[in-house]
């Protein structure tokens, strides 16, 4: 049953969609989430390759659904903040598959999802015709469950993938974005392209408000903004950052026997009280 507080975060994250741009940072388990939010996130998503990483799985739909939305609810319950799931293709390539992972998914406390439209890392893509279809099934089961305002984020593995003709790529995801919107769609992720011409060409013509993935390298959010991209999302980088700091500290105490890698560490008690 959706309650009030899953409704208003349901509506406080689909009004931060309205206007401007939000970061939405990506979690992967219940203390990454609390962080972030204590952080002063308006939002935390998850990413499925650091969920999957965290359950010992490799990315690409590796896990099933239980495991993926036993993690969405743990993270979900340690946060006074709207949490959206990334269901990478649904856990099923038929739109009953993605219904009831949409299902599970209001009955954890999010109030969003991804859904891709690979069929499989690298690809090929599902067909418009069908991709129109499993997004349909998501929408029509969000309000079935109880929560019509689910924010349905329609990710298009086009540039990700590299899909197709680099000269046809613009026009396929410019297509994907009407058919999406027509299925029932709130915005369109698009993953791997972070030209700002391109991104301003492709805000100004898309029918759907736009959400990218950064990390090193990438323009800064300013610069995504004034392309008119609404909403900037991590990925796994924040989950690779945290690996990449506890390599650095465990090379340290072996090769030296010292500590300063540690040093900014939060502290025991600070990450108790993340979780009472």
């Amino acid at each position: 049953m959706v309650h009030d507080i899953q409704q208003g975060r349901a509506t406080t994250f689909r009004n931060l969609h309205a206007e401007g741009t939000f970061v939405l940072p990506n979690a992967w388990d219940a203390v990454s989430a609390a962080v972030i939010a204590q952080a002063g996130a308006p939002a935390i998503a998850t990413t499925s390759a650091a969920v999957s990483w965290a359950l010992g799985r490799t990315d690409g739909q590796q896990l099933s659904r239980a495991e993926a939305i036993g993690q969405v609810g743990r993270i979900v319950a340690a946060v006074d903040v709207p949490v959206t799931a990334d269901i990478e293709g649904g856990y099923g390539s038929a739109p009953e598959d993605v219904a009831a992972t949409v299902s599970a998914v209001v009955a954890a406390g999010a109030v969003g999802v991804n859904l891709e439209d690979s069929t499989a890392p690298g690809g090929p893509l599902f067909d418009r015709a069908a991709q129109r279809e499993r997004l349909r099934a998501a929408r029509d089961a969000a309000a079935t469950a109880g929560l019509p305002e689910l924010v349905l984020n329609a990710r298009t593995d086009v540039y990700l993938f590299g899909i197709g003709a680099p000269e046809d790529r613009f026009d396929e995801v410019l297509a994907r974005a009407a058919d999406y919107a027509e299925a029932g769609a709130d915005c369109l992720f698009v993953p791997g392209l972070l030209d700002l011409e391109t991104l301003a060409d492709l805000a100004g013509k898309s029918p759907l408000p736009l959400n990218v993935m950064t990390g090193p390298g990438a323009p800064a959010v300013p610069e995504l903004a004034g392309t008119g991209v609404r909403r900037v999302s991590l990925g796994p980088a924040l989950a690779q950052a945290a690996y990449g700091a506890t390599a650095a500290a465990a090379r340290e105490l072996l090769d030296t026997g010292t500590y300063t890698a540690l040093a900014d560490a939060l502290d025991f008690g600070a990450v108790e009280s993340l979780l009472r």
